[in-house]
């Protein structure tokens, strides 16, 4: 069974965030079909620490302003991996460097891939909203 529309909807606001703060490389996966715990995992990269937290910061914000509160929080003071989980989605933030050496998208790669817009891809991805 495909990841709810729920989940999509959270995964594509927090993406939205992670973007508004210049979150590179954003990608959503889903990963219903091999985790029951969630459908979604949302990874998103920053250049430093400060913009990890601030990633962090901006993705909690919005969900928050939505009724949605992260269940656990691990990672967020170090800022270099920081993983929210929202139940249905999880989002990993991760230091570009620490992206690149744990490689998750590599991990999950027999998970779909959910196609975000442009404005929630980060990056270049395109212009924001």
């Amino acid at each position: 069974m495909p990841a709810t529309d729920h989940a999509l909807d959270v995964a594509l606001t927090a993406a939205r965030a992670a973007s508004d703060r210049k979150a590179e490389e954003i990608i959503a996966l889903d990963v219903s079909e091999r985790l029951v715990l969630t459908d979604v995992f949302l990874l998103a990269s920053g250049t430093n620490e400060r913009q990890v937290a601030a990633i962090v910061d901006a993705v909690e914000e919005v969900l928050h302003a939505r009724g949605i509160k992260a269940l656990r929080r691990e990672g967020v003071r170090e800022a270099r991996w920081a993983l929210l989980d929202f139940g249905d989605v999880i989002v990993h933030v991760q230091h570009a460097e620490d992206r690149q050496y744990y490689s998750l998208e590599r991990l999950w790669s027999d998970c779909p891939v959910i196609e975000l817009p442009a404005d929630a891809r980060g990056g270049d991805g395109g212009p924001t909203a």
